[in-house]
């Protein structure tokens, strides 16, 4: 039986990555999709792979570093699929660096992704559950969110902002019938993994050491894979957890334990 069948879910970061797992896996489970990315092409490719699933596939582009852009997605996405019964916040940008040479338009940038877009979404979506009777809130957090770590002042801040938004939305929202949740992963095998590459030039070791002296760091060894965030998802979606608000999953392969 398929666990999604009939739910209506908006994903944003959709067209790669984590975002694009847990489309995947919503459609094999029946839900309706409504894809958001900044890039267009990548977009078209992530609907095109999710072809061979008999669902509804709607694709918006949105930035989501403009205020107006998202109340222009949301607005375009209940026009195109009136029911939305679970958003995944999922999108997010990283800039890794020493605190004091943080610019203040790259903490703005990093803020308004990561944090004010998902207040805004969270608003939007809310508000439409709360007529509906229903809905479930996804938000794709970090752990660091929960953890503190050098050279990330501007991506933690947000990442705590996301967990605390999280919690106080659900206690709002605890008897609405509107479940909110966040996932917290450590280390995944994205395109944002390449942020390691990067340092590795800074610090002046090779990507390769770098990625090793990461991987050793956590208990199993390894970085994760989109699809193990995206099985945590696809629960967080379903009526299995419908009794569970307000609460945090971290998947680090054990790098974090709480």
């Amino acid at each position: 039986m398929e666990r999604l069948a009939g739910k209506t879910a908006l994903i944003t970061g959709a067209s790669r990555g984590i975002g694009f797992s847990i489309a995947e896996h919503y459609a094999r489970e029946g839900a309706n999709l409504i894809l958001t990315a900044t890039n267009e092409a990548r977009l078209r490719s992530a609907k095109n792979a999710l072809d061979e699933f008999d669902v509804e596939v709607t694709t918006i582009t949105a930035d989501l570093s403009q205020a107006n852009d998202i109340d222009r997605l949301f607005e375009t996405a209940i026009a195109k699929q009136p029911n939305i019964d679970v958003l995944v916040n999922n999108a997010g940008i990283h800039i890794g660096k020493p605190f004091t040479e943080y610019e203040m338009s790259e903490l703005d940038l990093v803020m308004q992704v990561n944090l004010y877009a998902v207040f805004q979404l969270m608003q939007h979506a809310v508000r439409h559950m709360q007529k509906l009777g229903r809905g479930k809130v996804i938000n794709v957090a970090s752990t660091a969110g929960k953890w503190e770590s050098p050279n990330q002042a501007a991506y933690n801040i947000s990442k705590h902002g996301v967990v605390a938004l999280t919690r106080c939305v659900a206690l709002e929202n605890a008897r609405n019938n509107i479940n909110i949740n966040a996932i917290c992963p450590g280390i995944v095998e994205t395109d944002m993994i390449s942020a390691l590459d990067k340092a590795a030039e800074k610090i002046g070791v090779s990507a390769d050491e770098l990625r090793s002296t990461a991987q050793e760091r956590i208990p199993m060894g390894r970085f994760l894979e989109p699809e193990e965030v995206a099985h945590i998802a696809v629960y967080l979606a379903a009526d299995e957890s419908d009794g569970m608000t307000g609460q945090t999953i971290t998947i680090s392969g054990g790098m974090r334990m709480a």
